[in-house]
């Protein structure tokens, strides 16, 4: 790849031709990489404190306990990416999987048609939230999702109070815990959506107008991008993969109820921020989320498997947040000085 730089001699132009060449030390240097080590300490740690982790089955296998959240967090590295976050998530999640539960036990209505309304609430949560951020814009995303995040939730228990309802279907279980071909359908699931989200990300007109946006939304809105359009879409495709979510939590469980999800929106975020999608917008590439998932997620099962309490977990996400927040800000920060020391030369 070639790039060509004009540069102004007085009154002389001359045009210099410099050639990128591949360099190992920047490849390797890149976050993923370290993402990937990260990985492999985990899984190095989680081996050290149980013997019953590194075996094929157990790897396998835990992958169904966590990869349903995991399936929000294509969508939510869209909108950190938009400089926007959605912290209404877990709520989401909740009432889809709620008015699911309720249709197919209480009124009546087939496994089918239950599941397709729970895909069409997740879609209108997210629809809500883009719609109210793009109308009302003197009010911050996190203020609109906040206040959605406590109406979804409050929503679901005005339908089910503190009951739970279940009796779902025997072939409704396949999705928490089918396989095909030996491989969990959910992890195919995963696997799919991840390639689908990198491509819409990385490779189409969609995509870039994305990372404008979160780059500098003033100068695209004035380039023509119809920025309130994208938001909307991406919002509601946020809600999609919550419902999306609610069908695989459901069918893990057997059953339902207004807590579930409980905490999914800190869970999510932490893993996009880890991933290397930068918390100022306009930066990071999918590939680092899908990678952050397994981290937290074989984290979250190694230690589970030796008992240590969701509390111990919590914290531990926290600080792999703080951590991967800080690190990102650092490379923001670099990155502007460096530019500076350009501009000035």
């Amino acid at each position: 790849m070639e790039q060509k730089t004009i540069v102004n001699d007085g009154s002389i132009k001359r045009e210099i031709l410099n050639k990128k060449t591949f360099s190992v030390k920047s490849c390797f240097l890149q976050w993923e990489w370290l993402l990937i080590f990260i990985l492999l300490l985990v899984l190095v740690i989680n081996t050290i404190i149980s013997p019953f982790f590194l075996t094929g089955a157990s790897l396998r296998d835990g992958t169904m306990i966590f990869l349903d959240k995991a399936f929000m967090v294509f969508p939510m590295a869209l909108v950190i990416i938009l400089r926007d976050i959605d912290i209404s998530v877990g709520s989401t999640v909740a009432l889809s999987s709620v008015v699911m539960g309720v249709l197919f036990n209480n009124m009546g209505l087939s496994m089918e048609l239950s599941m397709v309304v729970c895909l069409l609430v997740g879609a209108l949560c997210g629809y809500i939230n883009g719609l109210l951020i793009v109308k009302f814009k003197e009010l911050s995303a996190v203020i609109v999702t906040l206040s959605t995040m406590i109406l979804y939730r409050g929503i679901a228990y005005i339908i089910l109070e503190n009951q739970a309802v279940g009796n779902f279907p025997e072939w409704f279980g396949f999705l928490g815990w089918g396989y095909v071909f030996g491989i969990p359908f959910i992890l195919i699931l995963f696997i799919v959506l991840a390639v689908a989200f990198s491509l819409l990300l990385h490779k189409t007109t969609f995509g870039r107008q994305i990372y404008a946006i979160g780059n500098n939304p003033v100068a695209s809105r004035y380039s023509g991008v119809k920025i309130d359009k994208i938001k909307i879409i991406v919002f509601t495709l946020t809600g999609l993969m919550a419902g999306i979510t609610a069908l695989f939590l459901s069918s893990r469980m057997g059953s339902t109820r207004p807590n579930v999800a409980s905490g999914y929106e800190l869970e999510v975020i932490a893993m996009v921020a880890l991933g290397g999608i930068s918390t100022a917008g306009g930066k990071g590439k999918m590939l680092g989320p899908v990678i952050a998932v397994f981290i937290i997620g074989y984290l979250q099962y190694g230690l589970g498997l030796i008992n240590i309490s969701s509390q111990t977990l919590m914290i531990i996400i926290g600080l792999l947040l703080i951590f991967s927040v800080a690190v990102t800000r650092l490379d923001v920060k670099k990155y502007k000085t460096g530019k500076k020391k350009r501009e000035a030369n």
